[in-house]
């Protein structure tokens, strides 16, 4: 696979000619739709030379919800190691709460695939968000967090699963040492019946980082904890903050040096988002909020408001600036040429893989890409 940029006067077709692969190719790789119209420092990536037989194998894991297109899953599961369905909730108590919509097509999918569905468990409370009130009644509670384990492991076993995943954020400070505790113990039961236990991280750079997001997470304790921990490298360009990437991969680095003196490189997954933001300007704090945006989507924006994208070098992502109804906007996204820097990360630091948060969307340039730089692990059938 090669990465082409496109300049001014380019087409599919001129492309095509000028680097000898098909059209249908390029249109096929970079899901182009008709009138198959470009935008000047688009990334596309091209059907170009072999794999190296040298590839490092990775673990993949994809985050979805219930909702996901079934065209979208059947297109993405032949790249990933694992698909955690999101989410399953608790009570105080320990009262494991199922997700609103059936996914059972979910794990179906992901076994016929040969990836192992994964129960992915989240603190939300009843008003959606995450209640670190819910994760200090059951951490702290001997009784509630046996019945929530307890639960979780039938669970596992009669729906199919094949590993979980923990993800609760906004831990206080004091509930540091008892939430790895929970994992630790919840490991041991699922360890029993066959299966992995993973647990997600805030992207912190050091022991003693403040704020409510990582004060709760210690990187040494969980990444003892459980078989493997994700780093949620993302969300530094976020819906209430300021136009940035979301993963610029200078601040991933941060996180993935910090990470590797606290935590095995064979236990850690590195981040990385499926989505990009559109901000209308000028950012106002406390007032301004983003939209969430497709990869794809973002190229189309682009080009029906004939705007150029850049690449920031620092970065490692693309972003551009265009005006509609009078006002203007600006949009940063991931393409290929953000993704090979994020993989690249994930060689230079021979971590065990990646995690996408998520996967709702199809982005079929990346998967290419993927499977041209790695061997993704697949599960035994």
């Amino acid at each position: 696979m090669e990465i082409y940029i496109v300049k001014s006067g380019d087409t599919v077709d001129s492309v095509a000619l000028e680097n000898e692969v098909s059209v249908e190719s390029v249109l096929y790789n970079n899901q182009i739709e008709y009138p198959y119209a470009l935008a000047v420092g688009q990334a596309l990536l091209l059907t170009k030379g072999t794999p190296s037989n040298e590839r490092k194998t990775v673990s993949v894991n994809g985050y979805a919800y219930p909702f996901i297109d079934s065209y979208v899953l059947n297109q993405t599961l032949p790249y990933l190691s694992a698909l955690s369905v999101f989410s399953y909730g608790f009570s105080a108590e320990g009262e494991l709460v199922y997700p609103p919509l059936d996914d059972t097509f979910m794990i179906e999918a992901a076994i016929q695939f040969q990836a192992a569905p994964i129960l992915t468990l989240t603190p939300f409370g009843p008003d959606g968000q995450f209640s670190n009130y819910l994760i200090s009644r059951v951490v702290n509670n001997w009784e509630a967090s046996e019945n929530l384990i307890q639960q979780i492991t039938e669970t596992v076993q009669a729906k199919g699963f094949q590993g979980v995943d923990v993800d609760f954020e906004y831990i206080l400070p004091e509930d540091r040492v008892p939430f790895a505790e929970f994992v630790g113990r919840l490991r041991e039961a699922i360890n029993a019946i066959g299966y992995p236990v993973s647990v997600a991280l805030a992207p912190k750079t050091s022991d003693t980082q403040a704020g409510l997001l990582y004060a709760g997470k210690d990187y040494a304790l969980l990444g003892e904890a459980a078989d493997s921990v994700l780093l949620m490298t993302y969300e530094w360009g976020y819906t209430y903050g300021p136009p940035m990437a979301v993963a610029p991969i200078n601040k991933v680095r941060e996180v993935v040096e910090y990470a590797i003196t606290r935590i095995p490189e064979y236990k850690i997954d590195m981040g990385i988002p499926n989505y990009g933001y559109d901000w209308t300007l000028p950012f106002v704090k406390g007032e301004s909020k983003a939209r969430t945006i497709g990869n794809i989507e973002a190229i189309q924006i682009a080009v029906e408001n004939n705007a150029e994208i850049q690449f920031d070098p620092v970065a490692m992502s693309p972003f551009f600036r265009y005006t509609r109804d009078g006002l203007e906007h600006e949009v940063w996204f991931e393409d290929v040429r953000s993704m090979e820097a994020k993989f690249n990360l994930v060689k230079e630091f021979d971590l065990r893989g990646m995690g996408y948060w998520q996967v709702m969307k199809l982005f079929r340039a990346n998967w290419l890409l993927l499977a041209d730089t790695f061997w993704i692990e697949k599960q035994s059938e």
